[in-house]
């Protein structure tokens, strides 16, 4: 049934390879399933009932991904979506939380809109390869920043933004030592390499970093508070069209740019291209929908991915475990909570370093292609978000073509896409 439903053979994979690969996924992007119910508890949401939603919402976006699309990647809601649901939408402009869910509910039709007429494939294969080739690298270091923060190794600095973090403590010793673990187990080739720094990192928490032991079983909370309560027609009110569109545009280059960087790891891409990224797209609009219906913000594809990729994930069996773990942690919380955050951090690190390795694909020689890679690639940890970096890459790479007289060589999409982010910033803001 695997192998009729995944084609493993034909993407050299077995079920074991995929099943650590997506237990190394989820392991990594566990902590969704308690950050976000605090971020948007800040919104007045209850937290009780956004926990629900979140699992909900990653298992059933993460399941189409891998049962419709075929592609390794987990979803879930996505970190800066919430914080700007929460933070900018509700809080900052008074929007009531029901009326912000129905914000990010037209902006999922507006996705499923533009997945069935082939609008966003059409975005996606008309970005440059040497922008796509940025996204994977931006991704890797993107990925870097948040090892590197959630290992306590790099911490906030009023004076120079960031600083080295107390490396006398527990967390970013254990986080050393889990990553000098996984790339020597990787280098002599045993499999799990990176779930078994994940788990050694775990156990050593519970001797040397004051680690407690939760339980393993949990009632869930009832969804009830939550499901349904999304005010659309409040959303449609005057005011509301400029909250539509930076959800739109973040949710559009966000999972777009996570796609085809984990895609792209994987070595999924054919010519440049994802064979089956409609379907991804698509599946990627309707879980947008089914989470602002449960009660959560936007849903998207999670960068994290990358660590089950390079544990070995090539197909939607990888994908399928996430979810399948997403259910489960609506019983199994406690245990699902025990893995701090410096136990997943050196698999991140890890895998961001290995992406780097694409910057030697971009033509450093012609400058209006490098540059715009660059920008890309800088600005995506630079602004903590892979659409702002996505953005500017496009408005640097069509500005540099236009005044150096190679505008013929850019693609009509590219022109659009450039005009728009270029509308936000000035218009909007960022």
């Amino acid at each position: 049934m695997a192998e009729k439903l995944f084609r493993l053979q034909e993407a050299k994979t077995d079920v074991r390879t995929e099943v650590v690969a997506g237990v190394t996924t989820f392991l990594t992007m566990a902590y969704i399933i308690f950050v976000n119910p605090t971020i948007l508890g800040d919104a007045g949401m209850p937290k009780e009932s956004v926990f629900v939603a979140t699992c909900l919402a990653a298992a059933l976006g993460t399941a189409i991904m891998g049962l419709y699309a075929n592609y390794p990647i987990a979803m879930a809601p996505g970190m800066g979506l919430n914080a700007y649901f929460a933070y900018a939408v509700v809080l900052g402009m008074g929007i009531a939380w029901p009326v912000a869910l129905g914000a990010v509910f037209i902006s999922g039709c507006l996705f499923i809109l533009v997945s069935i007429f082939g609008l966003r494939e059409m975005i996606v294969n008309g970005i440059p390869r040497s922008l796509r080739t940025a996204i994977t690298v931006g991704l890797g270091l993107f990925l870097a920043l948040i090892a590197l923060k959630s290992a306590g190794i790099v911490t906030a600095n009023p004076a120079t933004m960031v600083g080295v973090g107390d490396l006398h403590k527990a967390p970013p010793l254990l986080a050393i030592v889990g990553f000098l673990l996984i790339v020597t187990l990787d280098r002599l080739k045993i499999r799990g390499a990176i779930l078994i720094g994940i788990v050694v990192v775990t156990i050593l928490s519970f001797f040397f970093g004051g680690n407690k032991f939760a339980g393993i079983v949990s009632a869930p909370p009832s969804l009830a508070p939550t499901l349904m309560k999304l005010d659309v027609q409040g959303a449609l009110g005057v005011g509301i069209i400029n909250v539509v569109l930076v959800f739109f545009l973040v949710e559009l280059f966000d999972a777009t740019g996570t796609l085809m960087g984990v895609a792209n790891r994987a070595g999924l891409l054919v010519s440049g291209k994802m064979q089956r990224l409609n379907k991804a797209l698509l599946g990627d609009s309707v879980a947008i929908v089914a989470g602002s219906a449960m009660g959560t913000s936007s849903t998207t594809a999670y960068v994290e991915s990358a660590a089950g990729v390079q544990a070995g994930g090539r197909t939607g069996l990888t994908a399928l475990v996430v979810a399948l773990l997403f259910l489960a942690c609506l019983f199994i919380a406690p245990l699902a909570g025990v893995v701090p955050p410096y136990a997943t951090a050196p698999a991140l690190l890890y895998v961001a370093c290995l992406m780097l390795h694409d910057l030697v694909d971009v033509d450093w020689s012609e400058t209006t292609e490098s540059v715009p890679a660059a920008i890309t690639a800088l600005l995506i940890p630079f602004t903590y978000s892979i659409a702002h970096g996505i953005a500017f890459g496009f408005i640097t790479y069509a500005a540099l073509k236009l005044l150096t007289g190679r505008a013929r060589e850019v693609k009509p999409i590219v022109w659009i896409i450039a005009a728009v982010f270029t509308f936000k910033y000035s218009w909007i803001g960022a």
